[in-house]
């Protein structure tokens, strides 16, 4: 007697084809869109140059979702309308292939709280100062979402004579478990380059790390979890001095480090708290751009730091992305405070 295939059974191969072709419908669209120019290069010179808000362009958001999301997000809604899915199948599918969308980013974007327009509304550029007392930076900045420029704000600090690329490769290479405790427990950010880790990025070559003639420039940044790292980093840096006294920075310090060009391409953080960061060596230029549905009241510009500025922006509310300058290698520190 013949055994009978259950339902589920004679389904497996269609779903599985489903999947498939969902896939490949997500990376079609990529395609498309790199074809169309969307490159983190030229998204960097657009912004650049804009510096008004305006009613009659749609935002960069509203294009990505048009363009990009919402054919991705009616494939989704017609494959599974017309065929029985394993979601768990299709995510793990979706999550390896080289979509045209990280599926947490899309999420983070889809539940971000509506931001309130009063941080940004009217404002053109961020305050630039040479001082500011914790009193006043506790009223007027701290938690306002309002970004801050602060000048010459690293003058106490060892940091800018002791921290360099070789610094930061000899401590986490002498530090036992600390490139590990980044893979496991923190986060490395490979951005435009090839490494996979912290550890591959410590690994380039001499002639790659110093940016000799012919070498591709590189840019990275990581969070640190290991607190013997962050004992020896902080011998050289301090909390800033005008956050109020009761304030006390995360345990985590983020690193940024790399040569000229685009940086961290446009997006915004889910950190719950505003963010310092001081430019240790080099110059870096943010672009901080209102969310979308402030853009009739708010402005997008730019703010250059220098060595030893320190930026305050709430990373949560303002989209950005920054540009490395040419000339020396660029190395920030920071973390977030409450």
């Amino acid at each position: 007697m013949a055994t009978r295939k259950s339902r589920k059974d004679d389904a497996a191969p269609t779903e599985e084809r489903n999947v498939e072709n969902l896939v490949q419908e997500f990376i079609k669209l990529k395609q498309d869109a790199k074809k169309k120019g969307l490159k983190n290069a030229e998204v960097r010179e657009i912004f650049l140059g804009r510096r008004k808000p305006s009613k009659r362009a749609a935002t960069w958001v509203v294009r990505v979702v048009v363009g990009i999301l919402f054919p991705c997000l009616l494939a989704v809604g017609l494959q599974l309308h017309q065929n029985d899915f394993d979601l768990e199948n299709l995510m793990e599918s979706l999550t390896s292939s080289p979509c045209a969308v990280e599926f947490p980013t899309l999420l983070d974007e889809m539940t971000r709280p509506i931001a309130d327009c009063s941080m940004c509304k009217g404002i053109r550029s961020a305050p630039v100062l040479e001082n500011i007392s914790k009193e006043d930076f506790l009223q007027k900045y701290a938690y306002s979402g309002v970004p801050l420029l602060v000048k010459g704000a690293t003058k106490s600090w060892t940091a800018m004579e002791a921290f360099s690329y070789e610094f930061l490769k000899d401590l986490y290479e002498g530090t036992e478990g600390a490139l590990d405790a980044v893979n496991d427990d923190c986060q490395f950010f490979p951005y435009n380059t090839d490494f996979g880790s912290l550890e591959e990025a410590f690994n380039m070559s001499d002639a790659r790390s110093e940016l000799r003639e012919g070498e591709e420039s590189w840019y990275f940044g990581w969070s640190n979890c290991d607190q013997t790292v962050a004992s020896a980093l902080r011998k050289h840096y301090q909390k800033p001095y005008f956050l109020p006294d009761d304030s006390e920075s995360s345990i985590t310090d983020w690193l940024f480090m790399g040569w000229s060009g685009v940086g961290a391409s446009i997006h915004i953080d889910h950190v719950d708290r505003p963010s310092w960061q001081a430019m240790i060596l080099g110059s870096k230029t943010w672009t901080l751009i209102p969310p979308p549905e402030c853009e009739d009241v708010c402005y997008t510009f730019n703010i250059t730091l220098n060595q030893g500025d320190i930026i305050i922006v709430d990373t949560n509310q303002w989209f950005h992305s920054t540009y490395i300058h040419p000339g020396q290698l660029s190395l920030t520190i920071g973390s977030e405070y409450d």
